[in-house]
């Protein structure tokens, strides 16, 4: 009987749903109206604890939001892409830098599918469209062009985004994946703002970007700000021999887009804070608490995982029951000709002094275990900016046994390293700060999959 197979698998899905509480609470608080028409994506969610008490000071609780594609919305397969490169061609790519961005950005040309538009541009203190966007372009002059790019000029990225955005505008439809792809090595000074807009403009069109440092002299924490503001993240390149493997396996992640940009308009009750919240898959990355957080893409067969912090403080603990957060998910689902409905999100525990506390789930343990060194790495990154050394050095060493501890002893020796920066020269060098951010975040993804 043709359906029986996909038919079964709706009957076990929504089965292990309705038989676990706290999943069937979240299903029921995210079901659309009835006149809504489909919902384009199934929601799980589990807690840090069972239950609240109620207590005289504040107190955290965490949420891990799991949220894949709907039934309806994985039929949506080949999105076809509507993909920039935005490549950063200023003096300091000169040498192995420039040469293996070529050969990756030429990778990339040959993996195009008779389906996708693809552009590329190379920005110093000046842009150039390298190639414009469009479909069955010639892959031998593409590859000829690229093979000609010389180095030339200091870094100014708004230029790159600036004509970036105007090929993927040409190609603007909801049906395709649409993402911007920026490769730089230095710094951009005084249009740091008008990136951050252009990133702001780039969100409410559902174009995404993911950015990538190579090297140590770039501004990670632009780049962070940058890309978060589109639901994107930036990637850590320590050495030029990782551009076209990273830049390959990017391309491949973007062709699995079902779901794009999925944002979170939220609203919490008095006496709750939403004080962070974090990607950790299919990207991992923080995200920024801003009106509209933007999520992240949802790509096929890899939930999209957000882990939210919440602070209770003593008024709200007082109720029998806490409204964590009340909001709704907007997404947009590729090749789908039919609008989708908002989805309510609704998240509430109750309150109760006498409950015994369940251990929290496994996937909230583990997530927690691997942010907790993540986060450390922040705190210290802050202290040192803020010129508490000795905080800073301590939180260092810390993370460094914590490390050590679960068997990354390479990272753990960095942090080492780095807290005898912090007590010699008062600060952190640019390459081993990054080396620990981004080692860090890197424990929170899931394993790599396997090369075709």
């Amino acid at each position: 009987m043709p359906g029986e197979t996909e038919l079964f698998l709706e009957v076990q899905r929504a089965y292990e749903v309705l038989s676990d509480p706290q999943r069937r609470a979240l299903y029921d608080a995210t079901l659309a109206d009835e006149q809504a028409g489909p919902v384009p994506l199934a929601c799980a969610v589990s807690y840090s604890r069972d239950k609240l008490v109620p207590l005289e000071e504040s107190q955290l609780v965490y949420a891990l939001l799991e949220a894949e594609p709907s039934a309806s919305a994985a039929e949506a397969a080949d999105v076809p892409l509507n993909l920039c490169l935005a490549l950063d061609r200023s003096t300091s790519m000169t040498g192995e830098k420039m040469d293996l961005a070529k050969a990756a950005a030429i990778r990339m040309v040959r993996m195009l599918r008779p389906q996708d538009l693809f552009s590329l541009v190379v920005f110093g203190d000046r842009a150039e469209v390298l190639l414009s966007s469009g479909l069955r372009r010639d892959s031998n002059q593409s590859q000829s062009r690229i093979q000609a790019i010389q180095p030339g000029g200091a870094t100014e990225i708004y230029r790159g985004l600036e004509a970036a955005m105007a090929e993927l505008r040409r190609g603007l439809e909801p049906s395709r994946a649409n993402h911007l792809i920026l490769l730089t090595d230095g710094h951009t000074y005084g249009d740091e703002q008008a990136c951050l807009r252009l990133a702001e403009e780039a969100a409410r069109l559902n174009i995404s970007i993911s950015g990538f440092g190579v090297g140590s002299d770039w501004n990670d924490v632009f780049l962070d700000e940058l890309v978060g503001r589109t639901g994107g993240n930036s990637t850590y390149v320590s050495s030029p021999q990782e551009i076209e493997h990273l830049l390959v396996e990017k391309f491949r992640m973007i062709s699995k887009i079902l779901i794009d940009n999925v944002a979170l308009q939220t609203q919490t009750a008095p006496g709750v804070k939403l004080t962070y919240a974090f990607r950790t898959q299919p990207a991992g990355g923080p995200i920024e608490l801003q009106e509209g957080l933007q999520l992240g893409p949802v790509v096929q067969d890899l939930p999209l995982r957000v882990l939210f912090e919440f602070s209770i403080e003593p008024s709200a603990s007082k109720n029998s029951e806490v409204t964590l957060l009340d909001g709704t998910l907007h997404a947009e689902v590729r090749n789908r000709p039919t609008p989708w409905s908002p989805m309510k999100l609704h998240l509430q525990l109750q309150v109760d002094g006498k409950a015994a506390q369940q251990p929290p789930p496994a996937s909230i343990m583990g997530a927690l275990s691997t942010l907790a060194l993540y986060r450390l790495q922040e705190r210290a990154r802050q202290e040192a900016k803020a010129g508490e050394y000795e905080a800073a050095t301590r939180h260092l060493r810390n993370l460094a046994a914590r490390l050590e501890a679960q068997g990354e002893h390479g990272l753990s020796k960095t942090a080492i390293l780095e807290a005898q920066n912090l007590e010699r020269i008062k600060g952190l060098s640019e390459k081993g700060g990054k080396e620990i951010k981004y080692g860090t975040r890197a424990l929170l993804l899931p394993p790599p999959e396997p090369a075709p």
